[in-house]
């Protein structure tokens, strides 16, 4: 009975720990930094961005703290007699959904999709005041600026359409796996003769 014990705690253990709930938060911070084009910073710019799960601003160079979501993030960067910077933030799977996929079964991952935190966005952001640029969370490289893409319609559409095959993807995998294991309940202990 120990073992079997042990062995439910262990797995339980590694299942907890891939769930994007449990290991990310709703929100999440972004860098935002703003430059001219002749690419030299501009600080005071006010940046908003926006999800289908709210609205959010700041001052350049600063953080936004956005919830978390499965749609892009729609940024604008404004300044008094400055051209303005647009930017589109794509959201990707993160981590935390896989090892929910591949650990816990296709439920976990149903949970933190329609929480958010199964996604990530870009973490820090060189928006060209003027330009309309695309950040891809897959360019994303930890502690790194992201410079952007310039924006067309012909990249959102292959990168819409890679973000539709990720979750096909991820959708087959999980009606591979079994649902989470759930666990036993203990027989009621009988008294020895």
């Amino acid at each position: 009975m120990k073992i079997h014990h042990a062995f439910f705690v262990m797995a339980s253990s590694i299942a907890l720990s891939s769930c994007a709930s449990i290991t990310k938060d709703s929100n999440q911070p972004i860098r935002v930094e703003t430059y001219n084009q002749q690419n030299t910073m501009v600080e005071g710019v006010t940046c908003s961005a926006k999800n289908e799960r709210g609205e959010w601003s700041t001052k350049t160079p600063g953080s936004l703290v956005v919830h978390r979501s499965g749609e892009n993030l729609q940024v604008r960067c404004n300044k008094e007699n400055s051209a303005t910077g647009f930017a589109t933030l794509v959201s990707r799977a993160n981590g935390g959904m896989w090892g929910n996929i591949l650990f816990g079964g296709g439920i976990g991952a149903i949970i933190d999709h329609n929480k958010g935190t199964a996604y990530s966005y870009p973490d820090w952001v060189k928006v060209i005041l003027g330009d309309n640029l695309v950040f891809d969370r897959k360019n994303n490289v930890e502690n790194q600026i992201m410079t952007g893409q310039a924006a067309s319609g012909e990249l959102l559409k292959r990168i819409e359409a890679d973000k539709q095959k990720e979750a096909d993807e991820a959708k087959k995998l999980a009606a591979e796996q079994p649902l989470a294991p759930q666990p036993q309940q203990a027989a009621a202990p009988t008294e020895a003769n």
